[in-house]
């Protein structure tokens, strides 16, 4: 057999070069879909934290005035929006900030749950830009979820989503807190 003879039959055959291909290009493919996997349910934890922001601060706007046991349903309604995702990384807050008559924006009352604090009443603290005019009042809800996912080959380490939401009261100007 010649050596020309040989390598024209090598050339020739194609059997397995499909499954060749397969072997090289399946490691590829299967990384992008796990990939892809990880970065859809940090967005999806994304979303629901600022979905869960947006709940309490809708449902204590909505009341007069709230109690610690209202603020405690809020916290457990927003760790069940969380839901398939884990509670464990899930801080929330709801305070009340009112303005003064230089436009100063002050804490009237706050409470959290989950590993956050809640803000002092009194102290000052720092909303966007032309949401508060002197004596006017809004409700702030703070959440903070550190997501980590499952298989980890994209995301490696944990992320934490910090999200706020603001609304105004809708039944009084302020939302009072009786404790």
């Amino acid at each position: 057999m010649s050596i020309r003879g040989f390598t024209a039959r090598l050339t020739a055959a194609r059997e397995g070069a499909v499954a060749v291909e397969f072997a090289l290009i399946a490691p590829i493919l299967i990384l992008l879909y796990v990939g892809m996997t990880d970065v859809v349910e940090g967005v999806m934890a994304e979303r629901r934290a600022q979905h869960i922001a947006s709940t309490i601060a809708d449902l204590t706007a909505q009341s007069i005035t709230v109690s610690s046991a209202n603020l405690d349903d809020y916290f457990s309604i927003g760790s069940l929006v969380m839901s398939p995702f884990p509670t464990t990384g899930l801080g929330q807050r709801i305070s009340s900030v009112t303005a003064d008559s230089n436009g100063v924006p002050h804490v009237d009352w706050s409470q959290a749950t989950g590993g956050m604090s809640p803000l002092s009443a009194g102290s000052t603290v720092t909303v966007p830009s032309n949401l508060l005019s002197a004596g006017q009042s809004i409700i702030e809800a703070d959440v903070s979820y550190a997501y980590s996912n499952k298989i980890a080959w994209v995301l490696p380490t944990a992320l934490t989503f910090n999200q706020s939401s603001y609304l105004r009261p809708r039944q009084s100007l302020q939302v009072g807190y009786t404790g």
